[in-house]
């Protein structure tokens, strides 16, 4: 019977069990001893009858007590995995069927308490154009009090700006929410909001908000260290080592990997299981913290980059990337357009893979879960040298293993036209710089669009338009003019996708039918944007929302471009405002990492081993409790609140800030 008890509020904590006393330590540590099984152990840190748990700290103190015979033992879980937790835990007695296990459970309540206010605000701050509402959650039982908004001046001193009620909103989750507009605050500067006993961080208002600091870790961090068969070097520090340089052996059939992916009873190529599979070893991002390459997160970044690139001409250049040495070197200029390279890159990845397959990859990842559930250099899944199966049977970790990624193939017809979609979005941006590999895009894209049925889906009108945008050939219009039923009945998911053409459609019957849908859909936005206190559609879940937010912001500026009439750009900035620190909850952090002045800083990502993060890298965010309770925990190995992805959820947020800073600074 066990008990979990969450580490990362514990730590310089204390116990008592009956007459054993000690603190909770960030690490696990020693004594151990080898069970009959061969499973190291280590030994209880205290055993016996009663537990009490942080006894000098009244909000956290909880007394567990075994009313049965057998006694209570206090565990470090992360004996056998670093994500372990604290564990309370009895042993059943033998030929027990009958109150097996009893224990009295008491959490020290506090009486007449009351939750403490808090303010969310975007971390980052604000443009002096842009609407300024600041959030403040409360207790139901709480009574409302003025908010304080002050400047903070060069030599420390505070003048006060503003000093009012804030506007009830309502309930929502487990408590009752104000609003404090402050939009008419245009004055460049510092300034601090303060509501009861709590101050916000700092937070400026500012022109030049966005130029710098917000979006550019993401492109000149985050982007590079996952860049996968790459040396990645950041002056004194190198992130990973050339990893994956034996790519990738075809997965054996009849597959269904631990990790999700899943090979049939055949290969679909005419490679066979275990043979190696050439052009998988260049280009691609790992994702996350598994470091596996999988087709839609490598498509997806590089059509978001893709479109950020065609439609704000991002020329940022701060890091080095030589394809042919495979070596990155962070904060280090080299004449080339960051944005432009790490389309590049992906697109080798996706391309290499399609030219050996005939067809997309599903996914490359490692073959044992030894290997995937590495914490560190990715170098060290495998030993770089392709495996040679005339060798006998040598261990994982030693040179010669069998430990090359396996490469799973799929029919998956929606998967491969949205692939296909964005390969025909890198197009238009990457000719010029690279055309043998844009000529490769192209071909490809047109390949997949002949092979598969044209019955209406969300990927063949997404292909079409990409295709129609790119080589401006009426065939793709035609198709989309004659699927407007398909268009009516999923106007929320693919709308968007056909604003981006709206300007290059000379039909006006089929643009004003796309402005009546949209008419339409931004009565819904509307109505579900009232739900919540932070101006977006949000639906709490068990996962965190700040990827859907931040997809719906980027959804958003292209209905808004198209249908400015019916879609304010303000749905846009309540996303970006959401990610950067506007959501429920206790924790404040802007879910971007090194963005703003409190940021998840404790990410599952590369480096959640060292309990860090990867600056520029986009959490997941704040997670629901069920049923009210939001909660976004500093801890890096919990992936539904702090995972790092690739994907929409790296190049949405990238999208969102760019486009705030061009909407803001438009009219000027």
């Amino acid at each position: 019977m066990n008990i979990e008890l969450f580490p990362g509020i514990l730590f310089g904590k204390t116990y008592y069990l009956d007459e054993e006393f000690g603190t909770f330590n960030r690490q696990a540590n020693g004594p151990g001893k080898i069970s009959e099984e061969g499973i190291s152990h280590l030994q209880p840190l205290a055993s016996g009858k009663k537990l009490n748990i942080a006894p000098e700290t009244s909000e956290q103190h909880i007394t567990i007590e075994n009313l049965g015979t057998s006694n209570l033992e206090l565990l470090d879980g992360r004996e056998l995995h670093n994500n372990g937790w604290f564990i309370v835990r009895s042993l059943v007695p033998a030929n027990k069927t009958k109150n097996a296990i009893e224990w009295l459970v008491t959490p020290q309540a506090l009486p007449n308490y009351k939750y403490d206010p808090i303010v969310q605000i975007s971390q980052v701050g604000y443009h002096p154009n842009q609407e300024k509402i600041a959030v403040i959650e409360t207790d139901p039982k709480d009574s409302i009090q003025p908010i304080i908004l002050e400047k903070i001046n060069p030599d420390g001193s505070h003048t006060l700006v503003e000093k009012k009620l804030p506007k009830k909103w309502g309930s929502f989750l487990r408590y009752i929410y104000y609003q404090y507009d402050f939009s008419n605050v245009k004055e460049e500067g510092i300034y601090q909001l303060k509501y009861r006993n709590f101050n916000t961080n700092p937070f400026q208002i500012s022109q030049k908000i966005f130029d710098r600091n917000v979006w550019q870790p993401t492109l000149e961090y985050f982007l590079p260290e996952q860049m996968c068969h790459m040396r990645v070097n950041d002056r004194y520090k190198v992130w990973h080592g050339r990893c994956h340089l034996d790519d990738a052996r075809m997965a054996p059939i009849n597959t269904n990997h631990f990790d999700g992916y899943l090979q049939g009873t055949s290969s679909l190529t005419h490679f066979k299981s275990g043979e190696h599979v050439p052009q998988l070893n260049q280009g691609g991002w790992h994702d996350a913290g598994d470091y596996d390459l999988r087709i839609e997160s490598q498509a997806e970044t590089v059509q978001g980059l893709s479109r950020i690139y065609e439609l704000f001409k991002i020329d940022y250049d701060n890091t080095l990337i030589n394809q042919h040495s495979k070596t990155v070197e962070l904060l280090t200029p080299d004449g080339k357009p960051d944005i432009l390279q790490q389309i590049e890159h992906g697109l080798l990845s996706i391309i290499g893979g399609y030219n050996s397959l005939d067809q997309f990859y599903r996914g490359i990842i490692v073959p044992t879960k030894r290997q995937y559930v590495l914490l560190g250099d990715a170098v060290n899944h495998s030993d770089n040298i392709v495996y040679n199966d005339s060798v006998a049977d040598i261990p994982i970790g030693q040179q010669g293993a069998s430990d090359d990624r396996w490469v799973f193939t799929e029919e998956n017809p929606e998967r491969a036209l949205q692939a296909a979609a964005a390969l025909a979005t890198s197009v238009r941006v990457l000719k010029d710089y690279n055309d043998t590999l844009a000529n490769a895009a192209l071909s490809i894209s047109e390949k997949e669009w002949k092979k598969y049925s044209k019955k209406p889906s969300l990927g063949r009108i997404e292909l079409a338009t990409e295709l129609f945008n790119t080589t401006k050939n009426s065939k793709y219009l035609v198709y989309l003019i004659q699927q407007q039923e398909f268009i009516q009945n999923n106007f929320q998911a693919i709308g968007w996708i056909i604003a981006s053409i709206i300007d290059e459609i000379p039909d006006e019957k089929f643009k004003n039918f796309l402005s009546k849908q949209a008419e339409f859909y931004a009565v819904q936005v509307k109505k579900e944007g009232t739900k919540t206190p932070y101006g977006v559609p949000y639906e709490p879940n068990i996962w965190g929302a700040g990827w859907g937010i931040q997809n719906f912001g980027m959804k958003q500026y292209f209905l808004h471009t198209a249908f400015p009439q019916y879609f304010p750009k303000e749905y846009i900035l309540n996303a970006l405002n959401f990610v950067l620190g506007t959501h429920p909850g206790v924790n404040t952090s802007s879910f971007v990492s090194g963005v703003g002045t409190r940021s998840v800083t404790q990410a599952y990502g590369p480096t959640r081993g060292e309990r860090s993060y990867v600056p520029g890298g986009i959490a997941s965010g704040t997670a629901l409790i069920r049923p009210d309770f939001p909660e976004l925990l500093e801890w890096p190995y919990l992936w539904q609140q702090t995972e790092y992805v690739l994907g929409g959820g790296t190049t949405d947020y990238l999208l969102l800030v760019i486009a705030a800073k061009h909407l803001l600074n438009k009219n000027q």
